[in-house]
């Protein structure tokens, strides 16, 4: 463990104070003769000191103490410290090992890393620089400083004495190519920093030369009898000497590149590749005149496709550092032009970081010159600003804004600040161009939310925008297309939003994020803004676009984020009366459903009690409601009295008031207008007719829907009258009656509608209802009958379960690719309403069969919605919910036998796909066989039942009609544990005659097959085994116990039995008396005796009573202690589908509390108990 070989630090801390220059003085300095060296650790007086290892680790506020001290230690003795420097890179490492003094002056490098690899500990993988933790954080920084400093402390003699840079370069070498990770990372990491350090120390030289040369210069040129002879020399001399140096760091440099980044620039460990291109970066940008070309710019270039993003991450960091400044950037043309299709390729990386930062660099390269990028190049950029992950969609809108908005020419600088001649005015078209020209996208919200960052002045400049929409054009400017003015109000209505809401759109938000002080000021100083502003433009805007459905419907939505008490305290009441009248002139003039319901929500939130103007805006809603109730009563009566058809007109201007009704309704309470008599009759007389127009029976039903659930609300908050729950006990159920009779109807919208409307209210006054203390609901509870639940799922047989091309909902539009998604999105709607029925137990779990038989054949469409179905069934009742799945399997048993006959052909398709389908739901079992011990358990004796079921259509001596269907079941037997194997097998048996264990013919092969599966081997003595006449290919394992894990890495092949094996089975008598587990010579045993045997022993009741859970609970013991499981799967070829529709949370909720151990003895008999299944002449004695 490293911990034990680092506590030397605690137990210093321990010791008081010290200075660290006191502690440092310990690694090197001062030793005499008492000073020596036992397993790296320094020993003065026989007291211990650090280590560079510990000093390091402690902190780097002792870096700059210990290598002072280092370096007086290293001219006292070179020898002895050179030692300590290569211990502390061996200690960085983790290795336990230490470099002994003779070991240093004997051996070769080579020769001393074999050894420390030797004693490296292997036992565990970590060490210090992949340690987690803040402090194995900090160590890395810290040893990274070490370096550095270590250098710069010796840049201006020690590093030149071609014996300590000799000596370290050598050792990183070595230790860099060692197959020991630790090693060869840790050496990695210092070699580069150490690299870093002498670019540093490089770099120096070279400003000295610079500046020696500009004195040498200057004084040569000066006239003879003023030039210093004297000076010159010097100078000469001191420029030879930094000549020198330079050329001796620059061999150190190439030392360390070629033996050291060369190699390991492609190591196999993807940190050690990162750190060698995140140190090149570094060097390039310190040093440019000696790195940044293309020898080593190609390395970069090339790793910049390598597999792993951490890597490819690095490689752009590394970029951006050199495309920030101008002058580097403008010599990375040869560089740019032969990757730029990778960077570019890099924007749509798997990995968000690396695409974040590769349209970041990509914005760096625009910056430094526009000439780079092409078109092409910047359009595949340009559509990022709708990625879903707001990180890359905000690069990219940050890359938008450069491109397009941030170049502004000699003739925009004298332009107006504001208005419609601004230069903000132009920015403005140009995102109203740029949203257009994306066709493929329509989301204004999410191409907002990209350029807020970078220009949220440019999209709150809503002045501007007001003036582009009302203002007319100047002559000679070119005015907006309606087309252009509809995006601009889109892109208008989402800044809004974006500013009042302060949090990105559905989709991209990245969890709920606390404003800070400053934010929330913005906010409320944006809303106040927005409503001056927009209280007096909107009804102006309404006017002018009071026909365009699509402009209105956004206009209409301003009003909610505005400060209502802006209209009082700012005296804005007249604007406030020419908004209502707007808004009633555009419902007068619309019957388009969103407008509608936009002027609808108008109402709502400008109807606050809070707020002053309720009153006024109250009772303009009044008169408006008071108009269309009246309207709709008068057109009514007209309607359904006339003795012949009514013509057109008349239910045109129905159907126009009723949607104007509904709409309303929908965020309003319109209880005093007595509406359910009014639409209940018009829906009566149209279910008796027969010829009512299906728009008005669809809204008809809509707005009855919404009278019940508001008379609903108000009976729940107790703000009703006494008779009104009769009321609306009488109207619902009759209501129901109603929508369940338009099932039946030929017209396919009202029937969804109605089958729509009754989940929705099935599902509301079900007996959940009464949760949460509302006991006085229970009167309200409606259970669907059988006749309902029956007409519920027909329809959605016929309405969901077909195939696209049969689809009538369409009108012909088959071809349109948008209208078939839009139809399979309403079936899957209509599917999940009618699930959710199974799922609150309205409806019984058994009709989820006829759901669950589809899941193979409609998986595309529906498998999500099916396998989600499944699992919550699962948490409510895992009994009942496998009695469902084994019954939807028998339905597609039956269907096959109605369409193929009674000769079942096990290779068929049909067959084969309700074989597959039965492995799908064992999969979704999951793997923890004792939380669905009962429920699999219970599916086995339904499905043996089912096979057993029907007689033979050959006569006697021929299979049961349904046998085939065990071949189907074999599929669940690996989710029984072992005891339970034999529980099932005993229970088979009980069906099974002696000649029906005698067969072998082909017919016979899944009882054959099924009863294999159920067998457990020979390694437990309490099994029933074979009989005599059981053949020599019967294998039976040794009675020795195998260990638990090689009996579960062991996949019982075996189980299944091919056409070509002739196995025997046991012979199977009816009541045999359980004697012995004596094995008989088949050729002395009489047919009489060939039946199963039981020993008595004392584990039979470990097996035999195990399922202790009753019925009602459906549950297993948590904490009981299962004997050795079987495998999981059936074959070794199923192992990668063991994902498939796995549900390993699907089985946690456990709905009753499950008995303790001190209540198992208590505890009922179990149902699926051998003693209560077997005759009973069979005795099981118990001792």
């Amino acid at each position: 463990d490293i911990g034990t070989y680092f506590k030397v630090l605690l137990d210093n801390t321990r010791k008081g104070k010290k200075a660290l220059g006191d502690k440092a003085k310990g690694v090197g300095a001062g030793r005499g003769p008492g000073v020596g060296r036992v397993n790296g650790h320094h020993q003065e007086n026989g007291m211990e000191n650090m280590t560079l290892f510990e000093v390091v680790k402690a902190g780097k506020s002792a870096t700059q103490a210990v290598v002072d001290d280092w370096i007086e230690a290293y001219k006292h003795d070179r020898d002895v410290a050179l030692l300590d420097l290569i211990n502390f890179f061996i200690q960085c490492s983790g290795c336990r090992g230490a470099v002994s003094g003779e070991m240093f002056r004997n051996m070769q490098n080579s020769e001393i890393i074999r050894k420390m690899t030797e004693e490296f500990d292997e036992d565990s993988g970590d060490y210090p620089l992949t340690l987690s933790g803040p402090q194995w954080k900090k160590f890395r920084i810290s040893f990274s400083d070490f370096i550095a400093v270590l250098v710069r402390q010796c840049q201006y003699s020690i590093i030149y004495d071609e014996y300590m840079m000799d000596t370290i370069i050598s050792l990183l070498t070595g230790l860099s190519d060692s197959q020991v990770r630790a090693f060869r990372h840790t050496s990695t990491l210092a070699a580069m920093k150490l690299m870093t350090a002498l670019v540093n120390v490089a770099l120096n030289l070279s400003i000295n030369m610079d500046n020696t040369q500009r004195q040498y210069e200057a004084e040569r040129n000066k006239a003879v009898a003023k030039r210093a002879n004297d000076r010159l020399e010097l100078l000469l001399q001191k420029r030879k000497e930094l000549q020198e140096n330079q050329d001796e760091i620059e061999n150190m440099m190439n030392a360390i590149f070629k033996g050291v980044f060369v190699h390991r620039y492609r190591d196999a460990i993807a940190e050690i590749r990162a750190i060698c291109i995140e140190e090149i970066g570094v060097w390039m940008k310190l040093y440019s005149d000696a790195f940044l070309n293309d020898s080593y710019l190609k390395y970069v270039g090339w790793t910049m496709h390598d597999k792993q993003g951490e890597v490819r991450l690095k490689c752009l960091t590394a970029l951006q550092g050199l495309f920030y400044s101008r002058e580097l950037g403008a010599r990375l043309e040869l560089f740019t032009s032969r990757f730029k299709d990778r960077i570019v390729s890099m924007t749509l990386d798997k990995e968000y970081d690396v695409a974040v930062q590769a349209i970041k660099l990509l914005t760096l390269v625009l910056q430094s010159s526009d000439e780079v990028l092409t078109a092409e190049d910047c359009e595949s950029v340009y559509h990022l600003v709708y990625s879903a992950h707001r990180p890359i969609a905000v690069s990219a809108g940050e890359f938008l804004f450069k491109k397009l908005f941030s170049h502004q020419g000699p003739e925009e600088e004298g332009l107006p600040r504001r208005g419609r001649q601004s230069l903000n005015g132009s920015l403005i078209k140009t995102t109203v161009f740029f949203f257009l020209e994306s066709e493929l996208h329509e989301h204004g919200a999410y191409l907002v939310d990209s350029l807020w960052d970078c220009g949220s002045d440019l999209l709150k400049d809503w002045e501007t925008m007001i003036s582009l929409l009302l203002d007319e054009p100047m002559p000679g400017e070119e005015a907006l297309t309606d087309r252009q003015e509809t995006a601009l109000v889109e892109i208008m209505l989402c800044a809004i939003r974006q500013a009042c809401e302060c949090h990105p759109p559905v989709g991209r938000a990245t969890g709920k994020r606390v404003l800070t002080a400053k934010e929330k000021k913005t906010q409320l100083d944006d809303r106040t803004r927005i409503t001056e502003m927009f209280a007096v433009a909107l009804p102006l805007l309404l006017a002018k676009y009071c026909v365009d459905i699509d402009k209105v419907t956004n206009l209409l939505q301003i009003p909610k984020y505005f400060d209502l008490d802006i209209y009082t305290t700012g005296r804005l009441e007249k604007h406030l009366d020419a908004l209502l009248r707007q808004i009633w002139e555009v419902q007068d003039k619309h019957t388009d459903t969103e407008v509608l319901e936009a002027c609808s929500t108008t109402y709502h939130s400008l109807c606050n009690e809070e707020f002053t103007i309720f009153n006024r805006v109250d009772i303009a809603r009044s008169q408006l409601l008071d108009e269309l109730v009246d309207k709709f009563d008068r057109l009514l009566e007209d309607f359904l009295q006339e003795g012949e058809e009514p013509d057109e007109d008349d239910a045109y201007q129905v159907l126009s008031t009723l949607k104007k009704i509904s709409a309303f309704h929908n965020a309003h309470d319109l209880s005093k207008w007595d509406l359910f008599t009014s639409n209940y009759r018009l829906l009566n007389t149209g279910l008796q007719n027969g010829d009512m127009p299906e728009q008005i029976v669809i809204h008809a039903m809509q707005c009855t829907h919404y009278i019940i659930l508001w008379h609903l609300a108000k009976v729940s908050d107790g703000t009703s009258l006494k008779g009104d729950m009769v009321t609306l006990r009488k109207q619902m159920r009759a209501f129901c009656l109603m929508c369940q009779r338009y099932l039946n109807s030929i017209n396919t919208a009202v029937k969804e509608q109605a089958f729509t409307i009754l989940c929705d209210l099935l599902l509301i006054f079900s007996h959940q209802i009464m949760s949460s203390g509302r006991e006085q609901l229970e009167p309200l509870v409606y259970t669907p009958d059988s006749s309902l639940q029956a007409e519920l799922l027909n329809f959605i047989l016929d309405q969901v379960f077909i195939d696209q091309d049969d689809d009538s909902s369409t009108d012909g539009q088959q071809d349109d690719e948008a209208s078939k998604i839009e139809a399979l999105h309403k079936r899957r709607n209509l599917l999940a309403a009618y699930c959710k029925l199974i799922v609150y137990n309205v409806v019984e779990m058994n009709t989820g069969a006829d759901i669950f038989k589809q899941y193979m054949r409609y998986y595309n469409d529906y498998g999500d919605i099916i396998k989600d179905t499944m699992s919550k069934t699962r948490q409510i009742d895992k009994v009942q919910c496998a009695k469902t799945l084994v019954l939807s399997l028998q339905m597609l048993f039956n269907d096959m036998l109605s369409e193929l006959g009674f000769n079942v052909d096990r290779s068929s398709s049909a067959f084969c796909g309700i074989k597959e389908l039965a492995r799908r739901f064992s999969l979704t079992f999951g793997l923890d066989q004792m939380k669905t011990r009962e429920a699999i358990a219970m599916l086995h004796k339904d499905g043996i039942e089912f096979a057993f079921k029907e007689p033979s259509p050959q006569g006697e001596g021929g299979p049961p009609l349904n046998v085939a269907f065990l071949d189907i079941l074999s599929e669940f037997s690996s989710k029984l544990i072992r005891q339970d194997k034999r529980t099932v097998h005993m229970y088979l048996e009980r069906f099974m005659t002696f000649q029906m264990a005698l067969q072998r013919e082909d017919c016979w092969l899944p009882l054959i097959s099924y009863r294999n599966s159920l067998q457990v081997g020979g390694d437990d003595d309490t099994m029933s085994i074979i009989s005599g006449i059981s053949s020599r290919g019967s294998t039976v394992r040794s009675k020795k116990s195998k260990p638990a894990a090689a009996s579960k890495r062991k996949l019982t092949d075996a189980v299944w039995m091919n056409r070509e094996q002739n196995v025997q089975t046991p012979v199977m008598m009816h009541s045999p008396h359980l004697t012995s587990t004596v094995l008989r010579d088949p050729k002395k045993m009489r047919p009489e005796d060939s039946y199963a045997h039981v020993k008595k022993v004392q584990s039979l009741n470990k097996y035999l009573c195990v399922l202790l859970s009753r019925r009602g609970s459906g549950l297993m013991e948590d904490d009981e202690e299962p004997i050795v499981e079987d495998v999981m799967m059936s074959s070794e070829d199923r192992l990668e589908d063991i994902n498939e529709g796995m549900d390993f949370d699907t089985m946690d909720i456990d709905l009753p509390a499950s008995k303790n151990r001190r209540e198992r003895t208590e505890l009922k008999p179990d149902y699926f108990d051998p003693s209560s299944i077997m005759d009973d002449s069979v005795r099981i004695q118990l001792s």
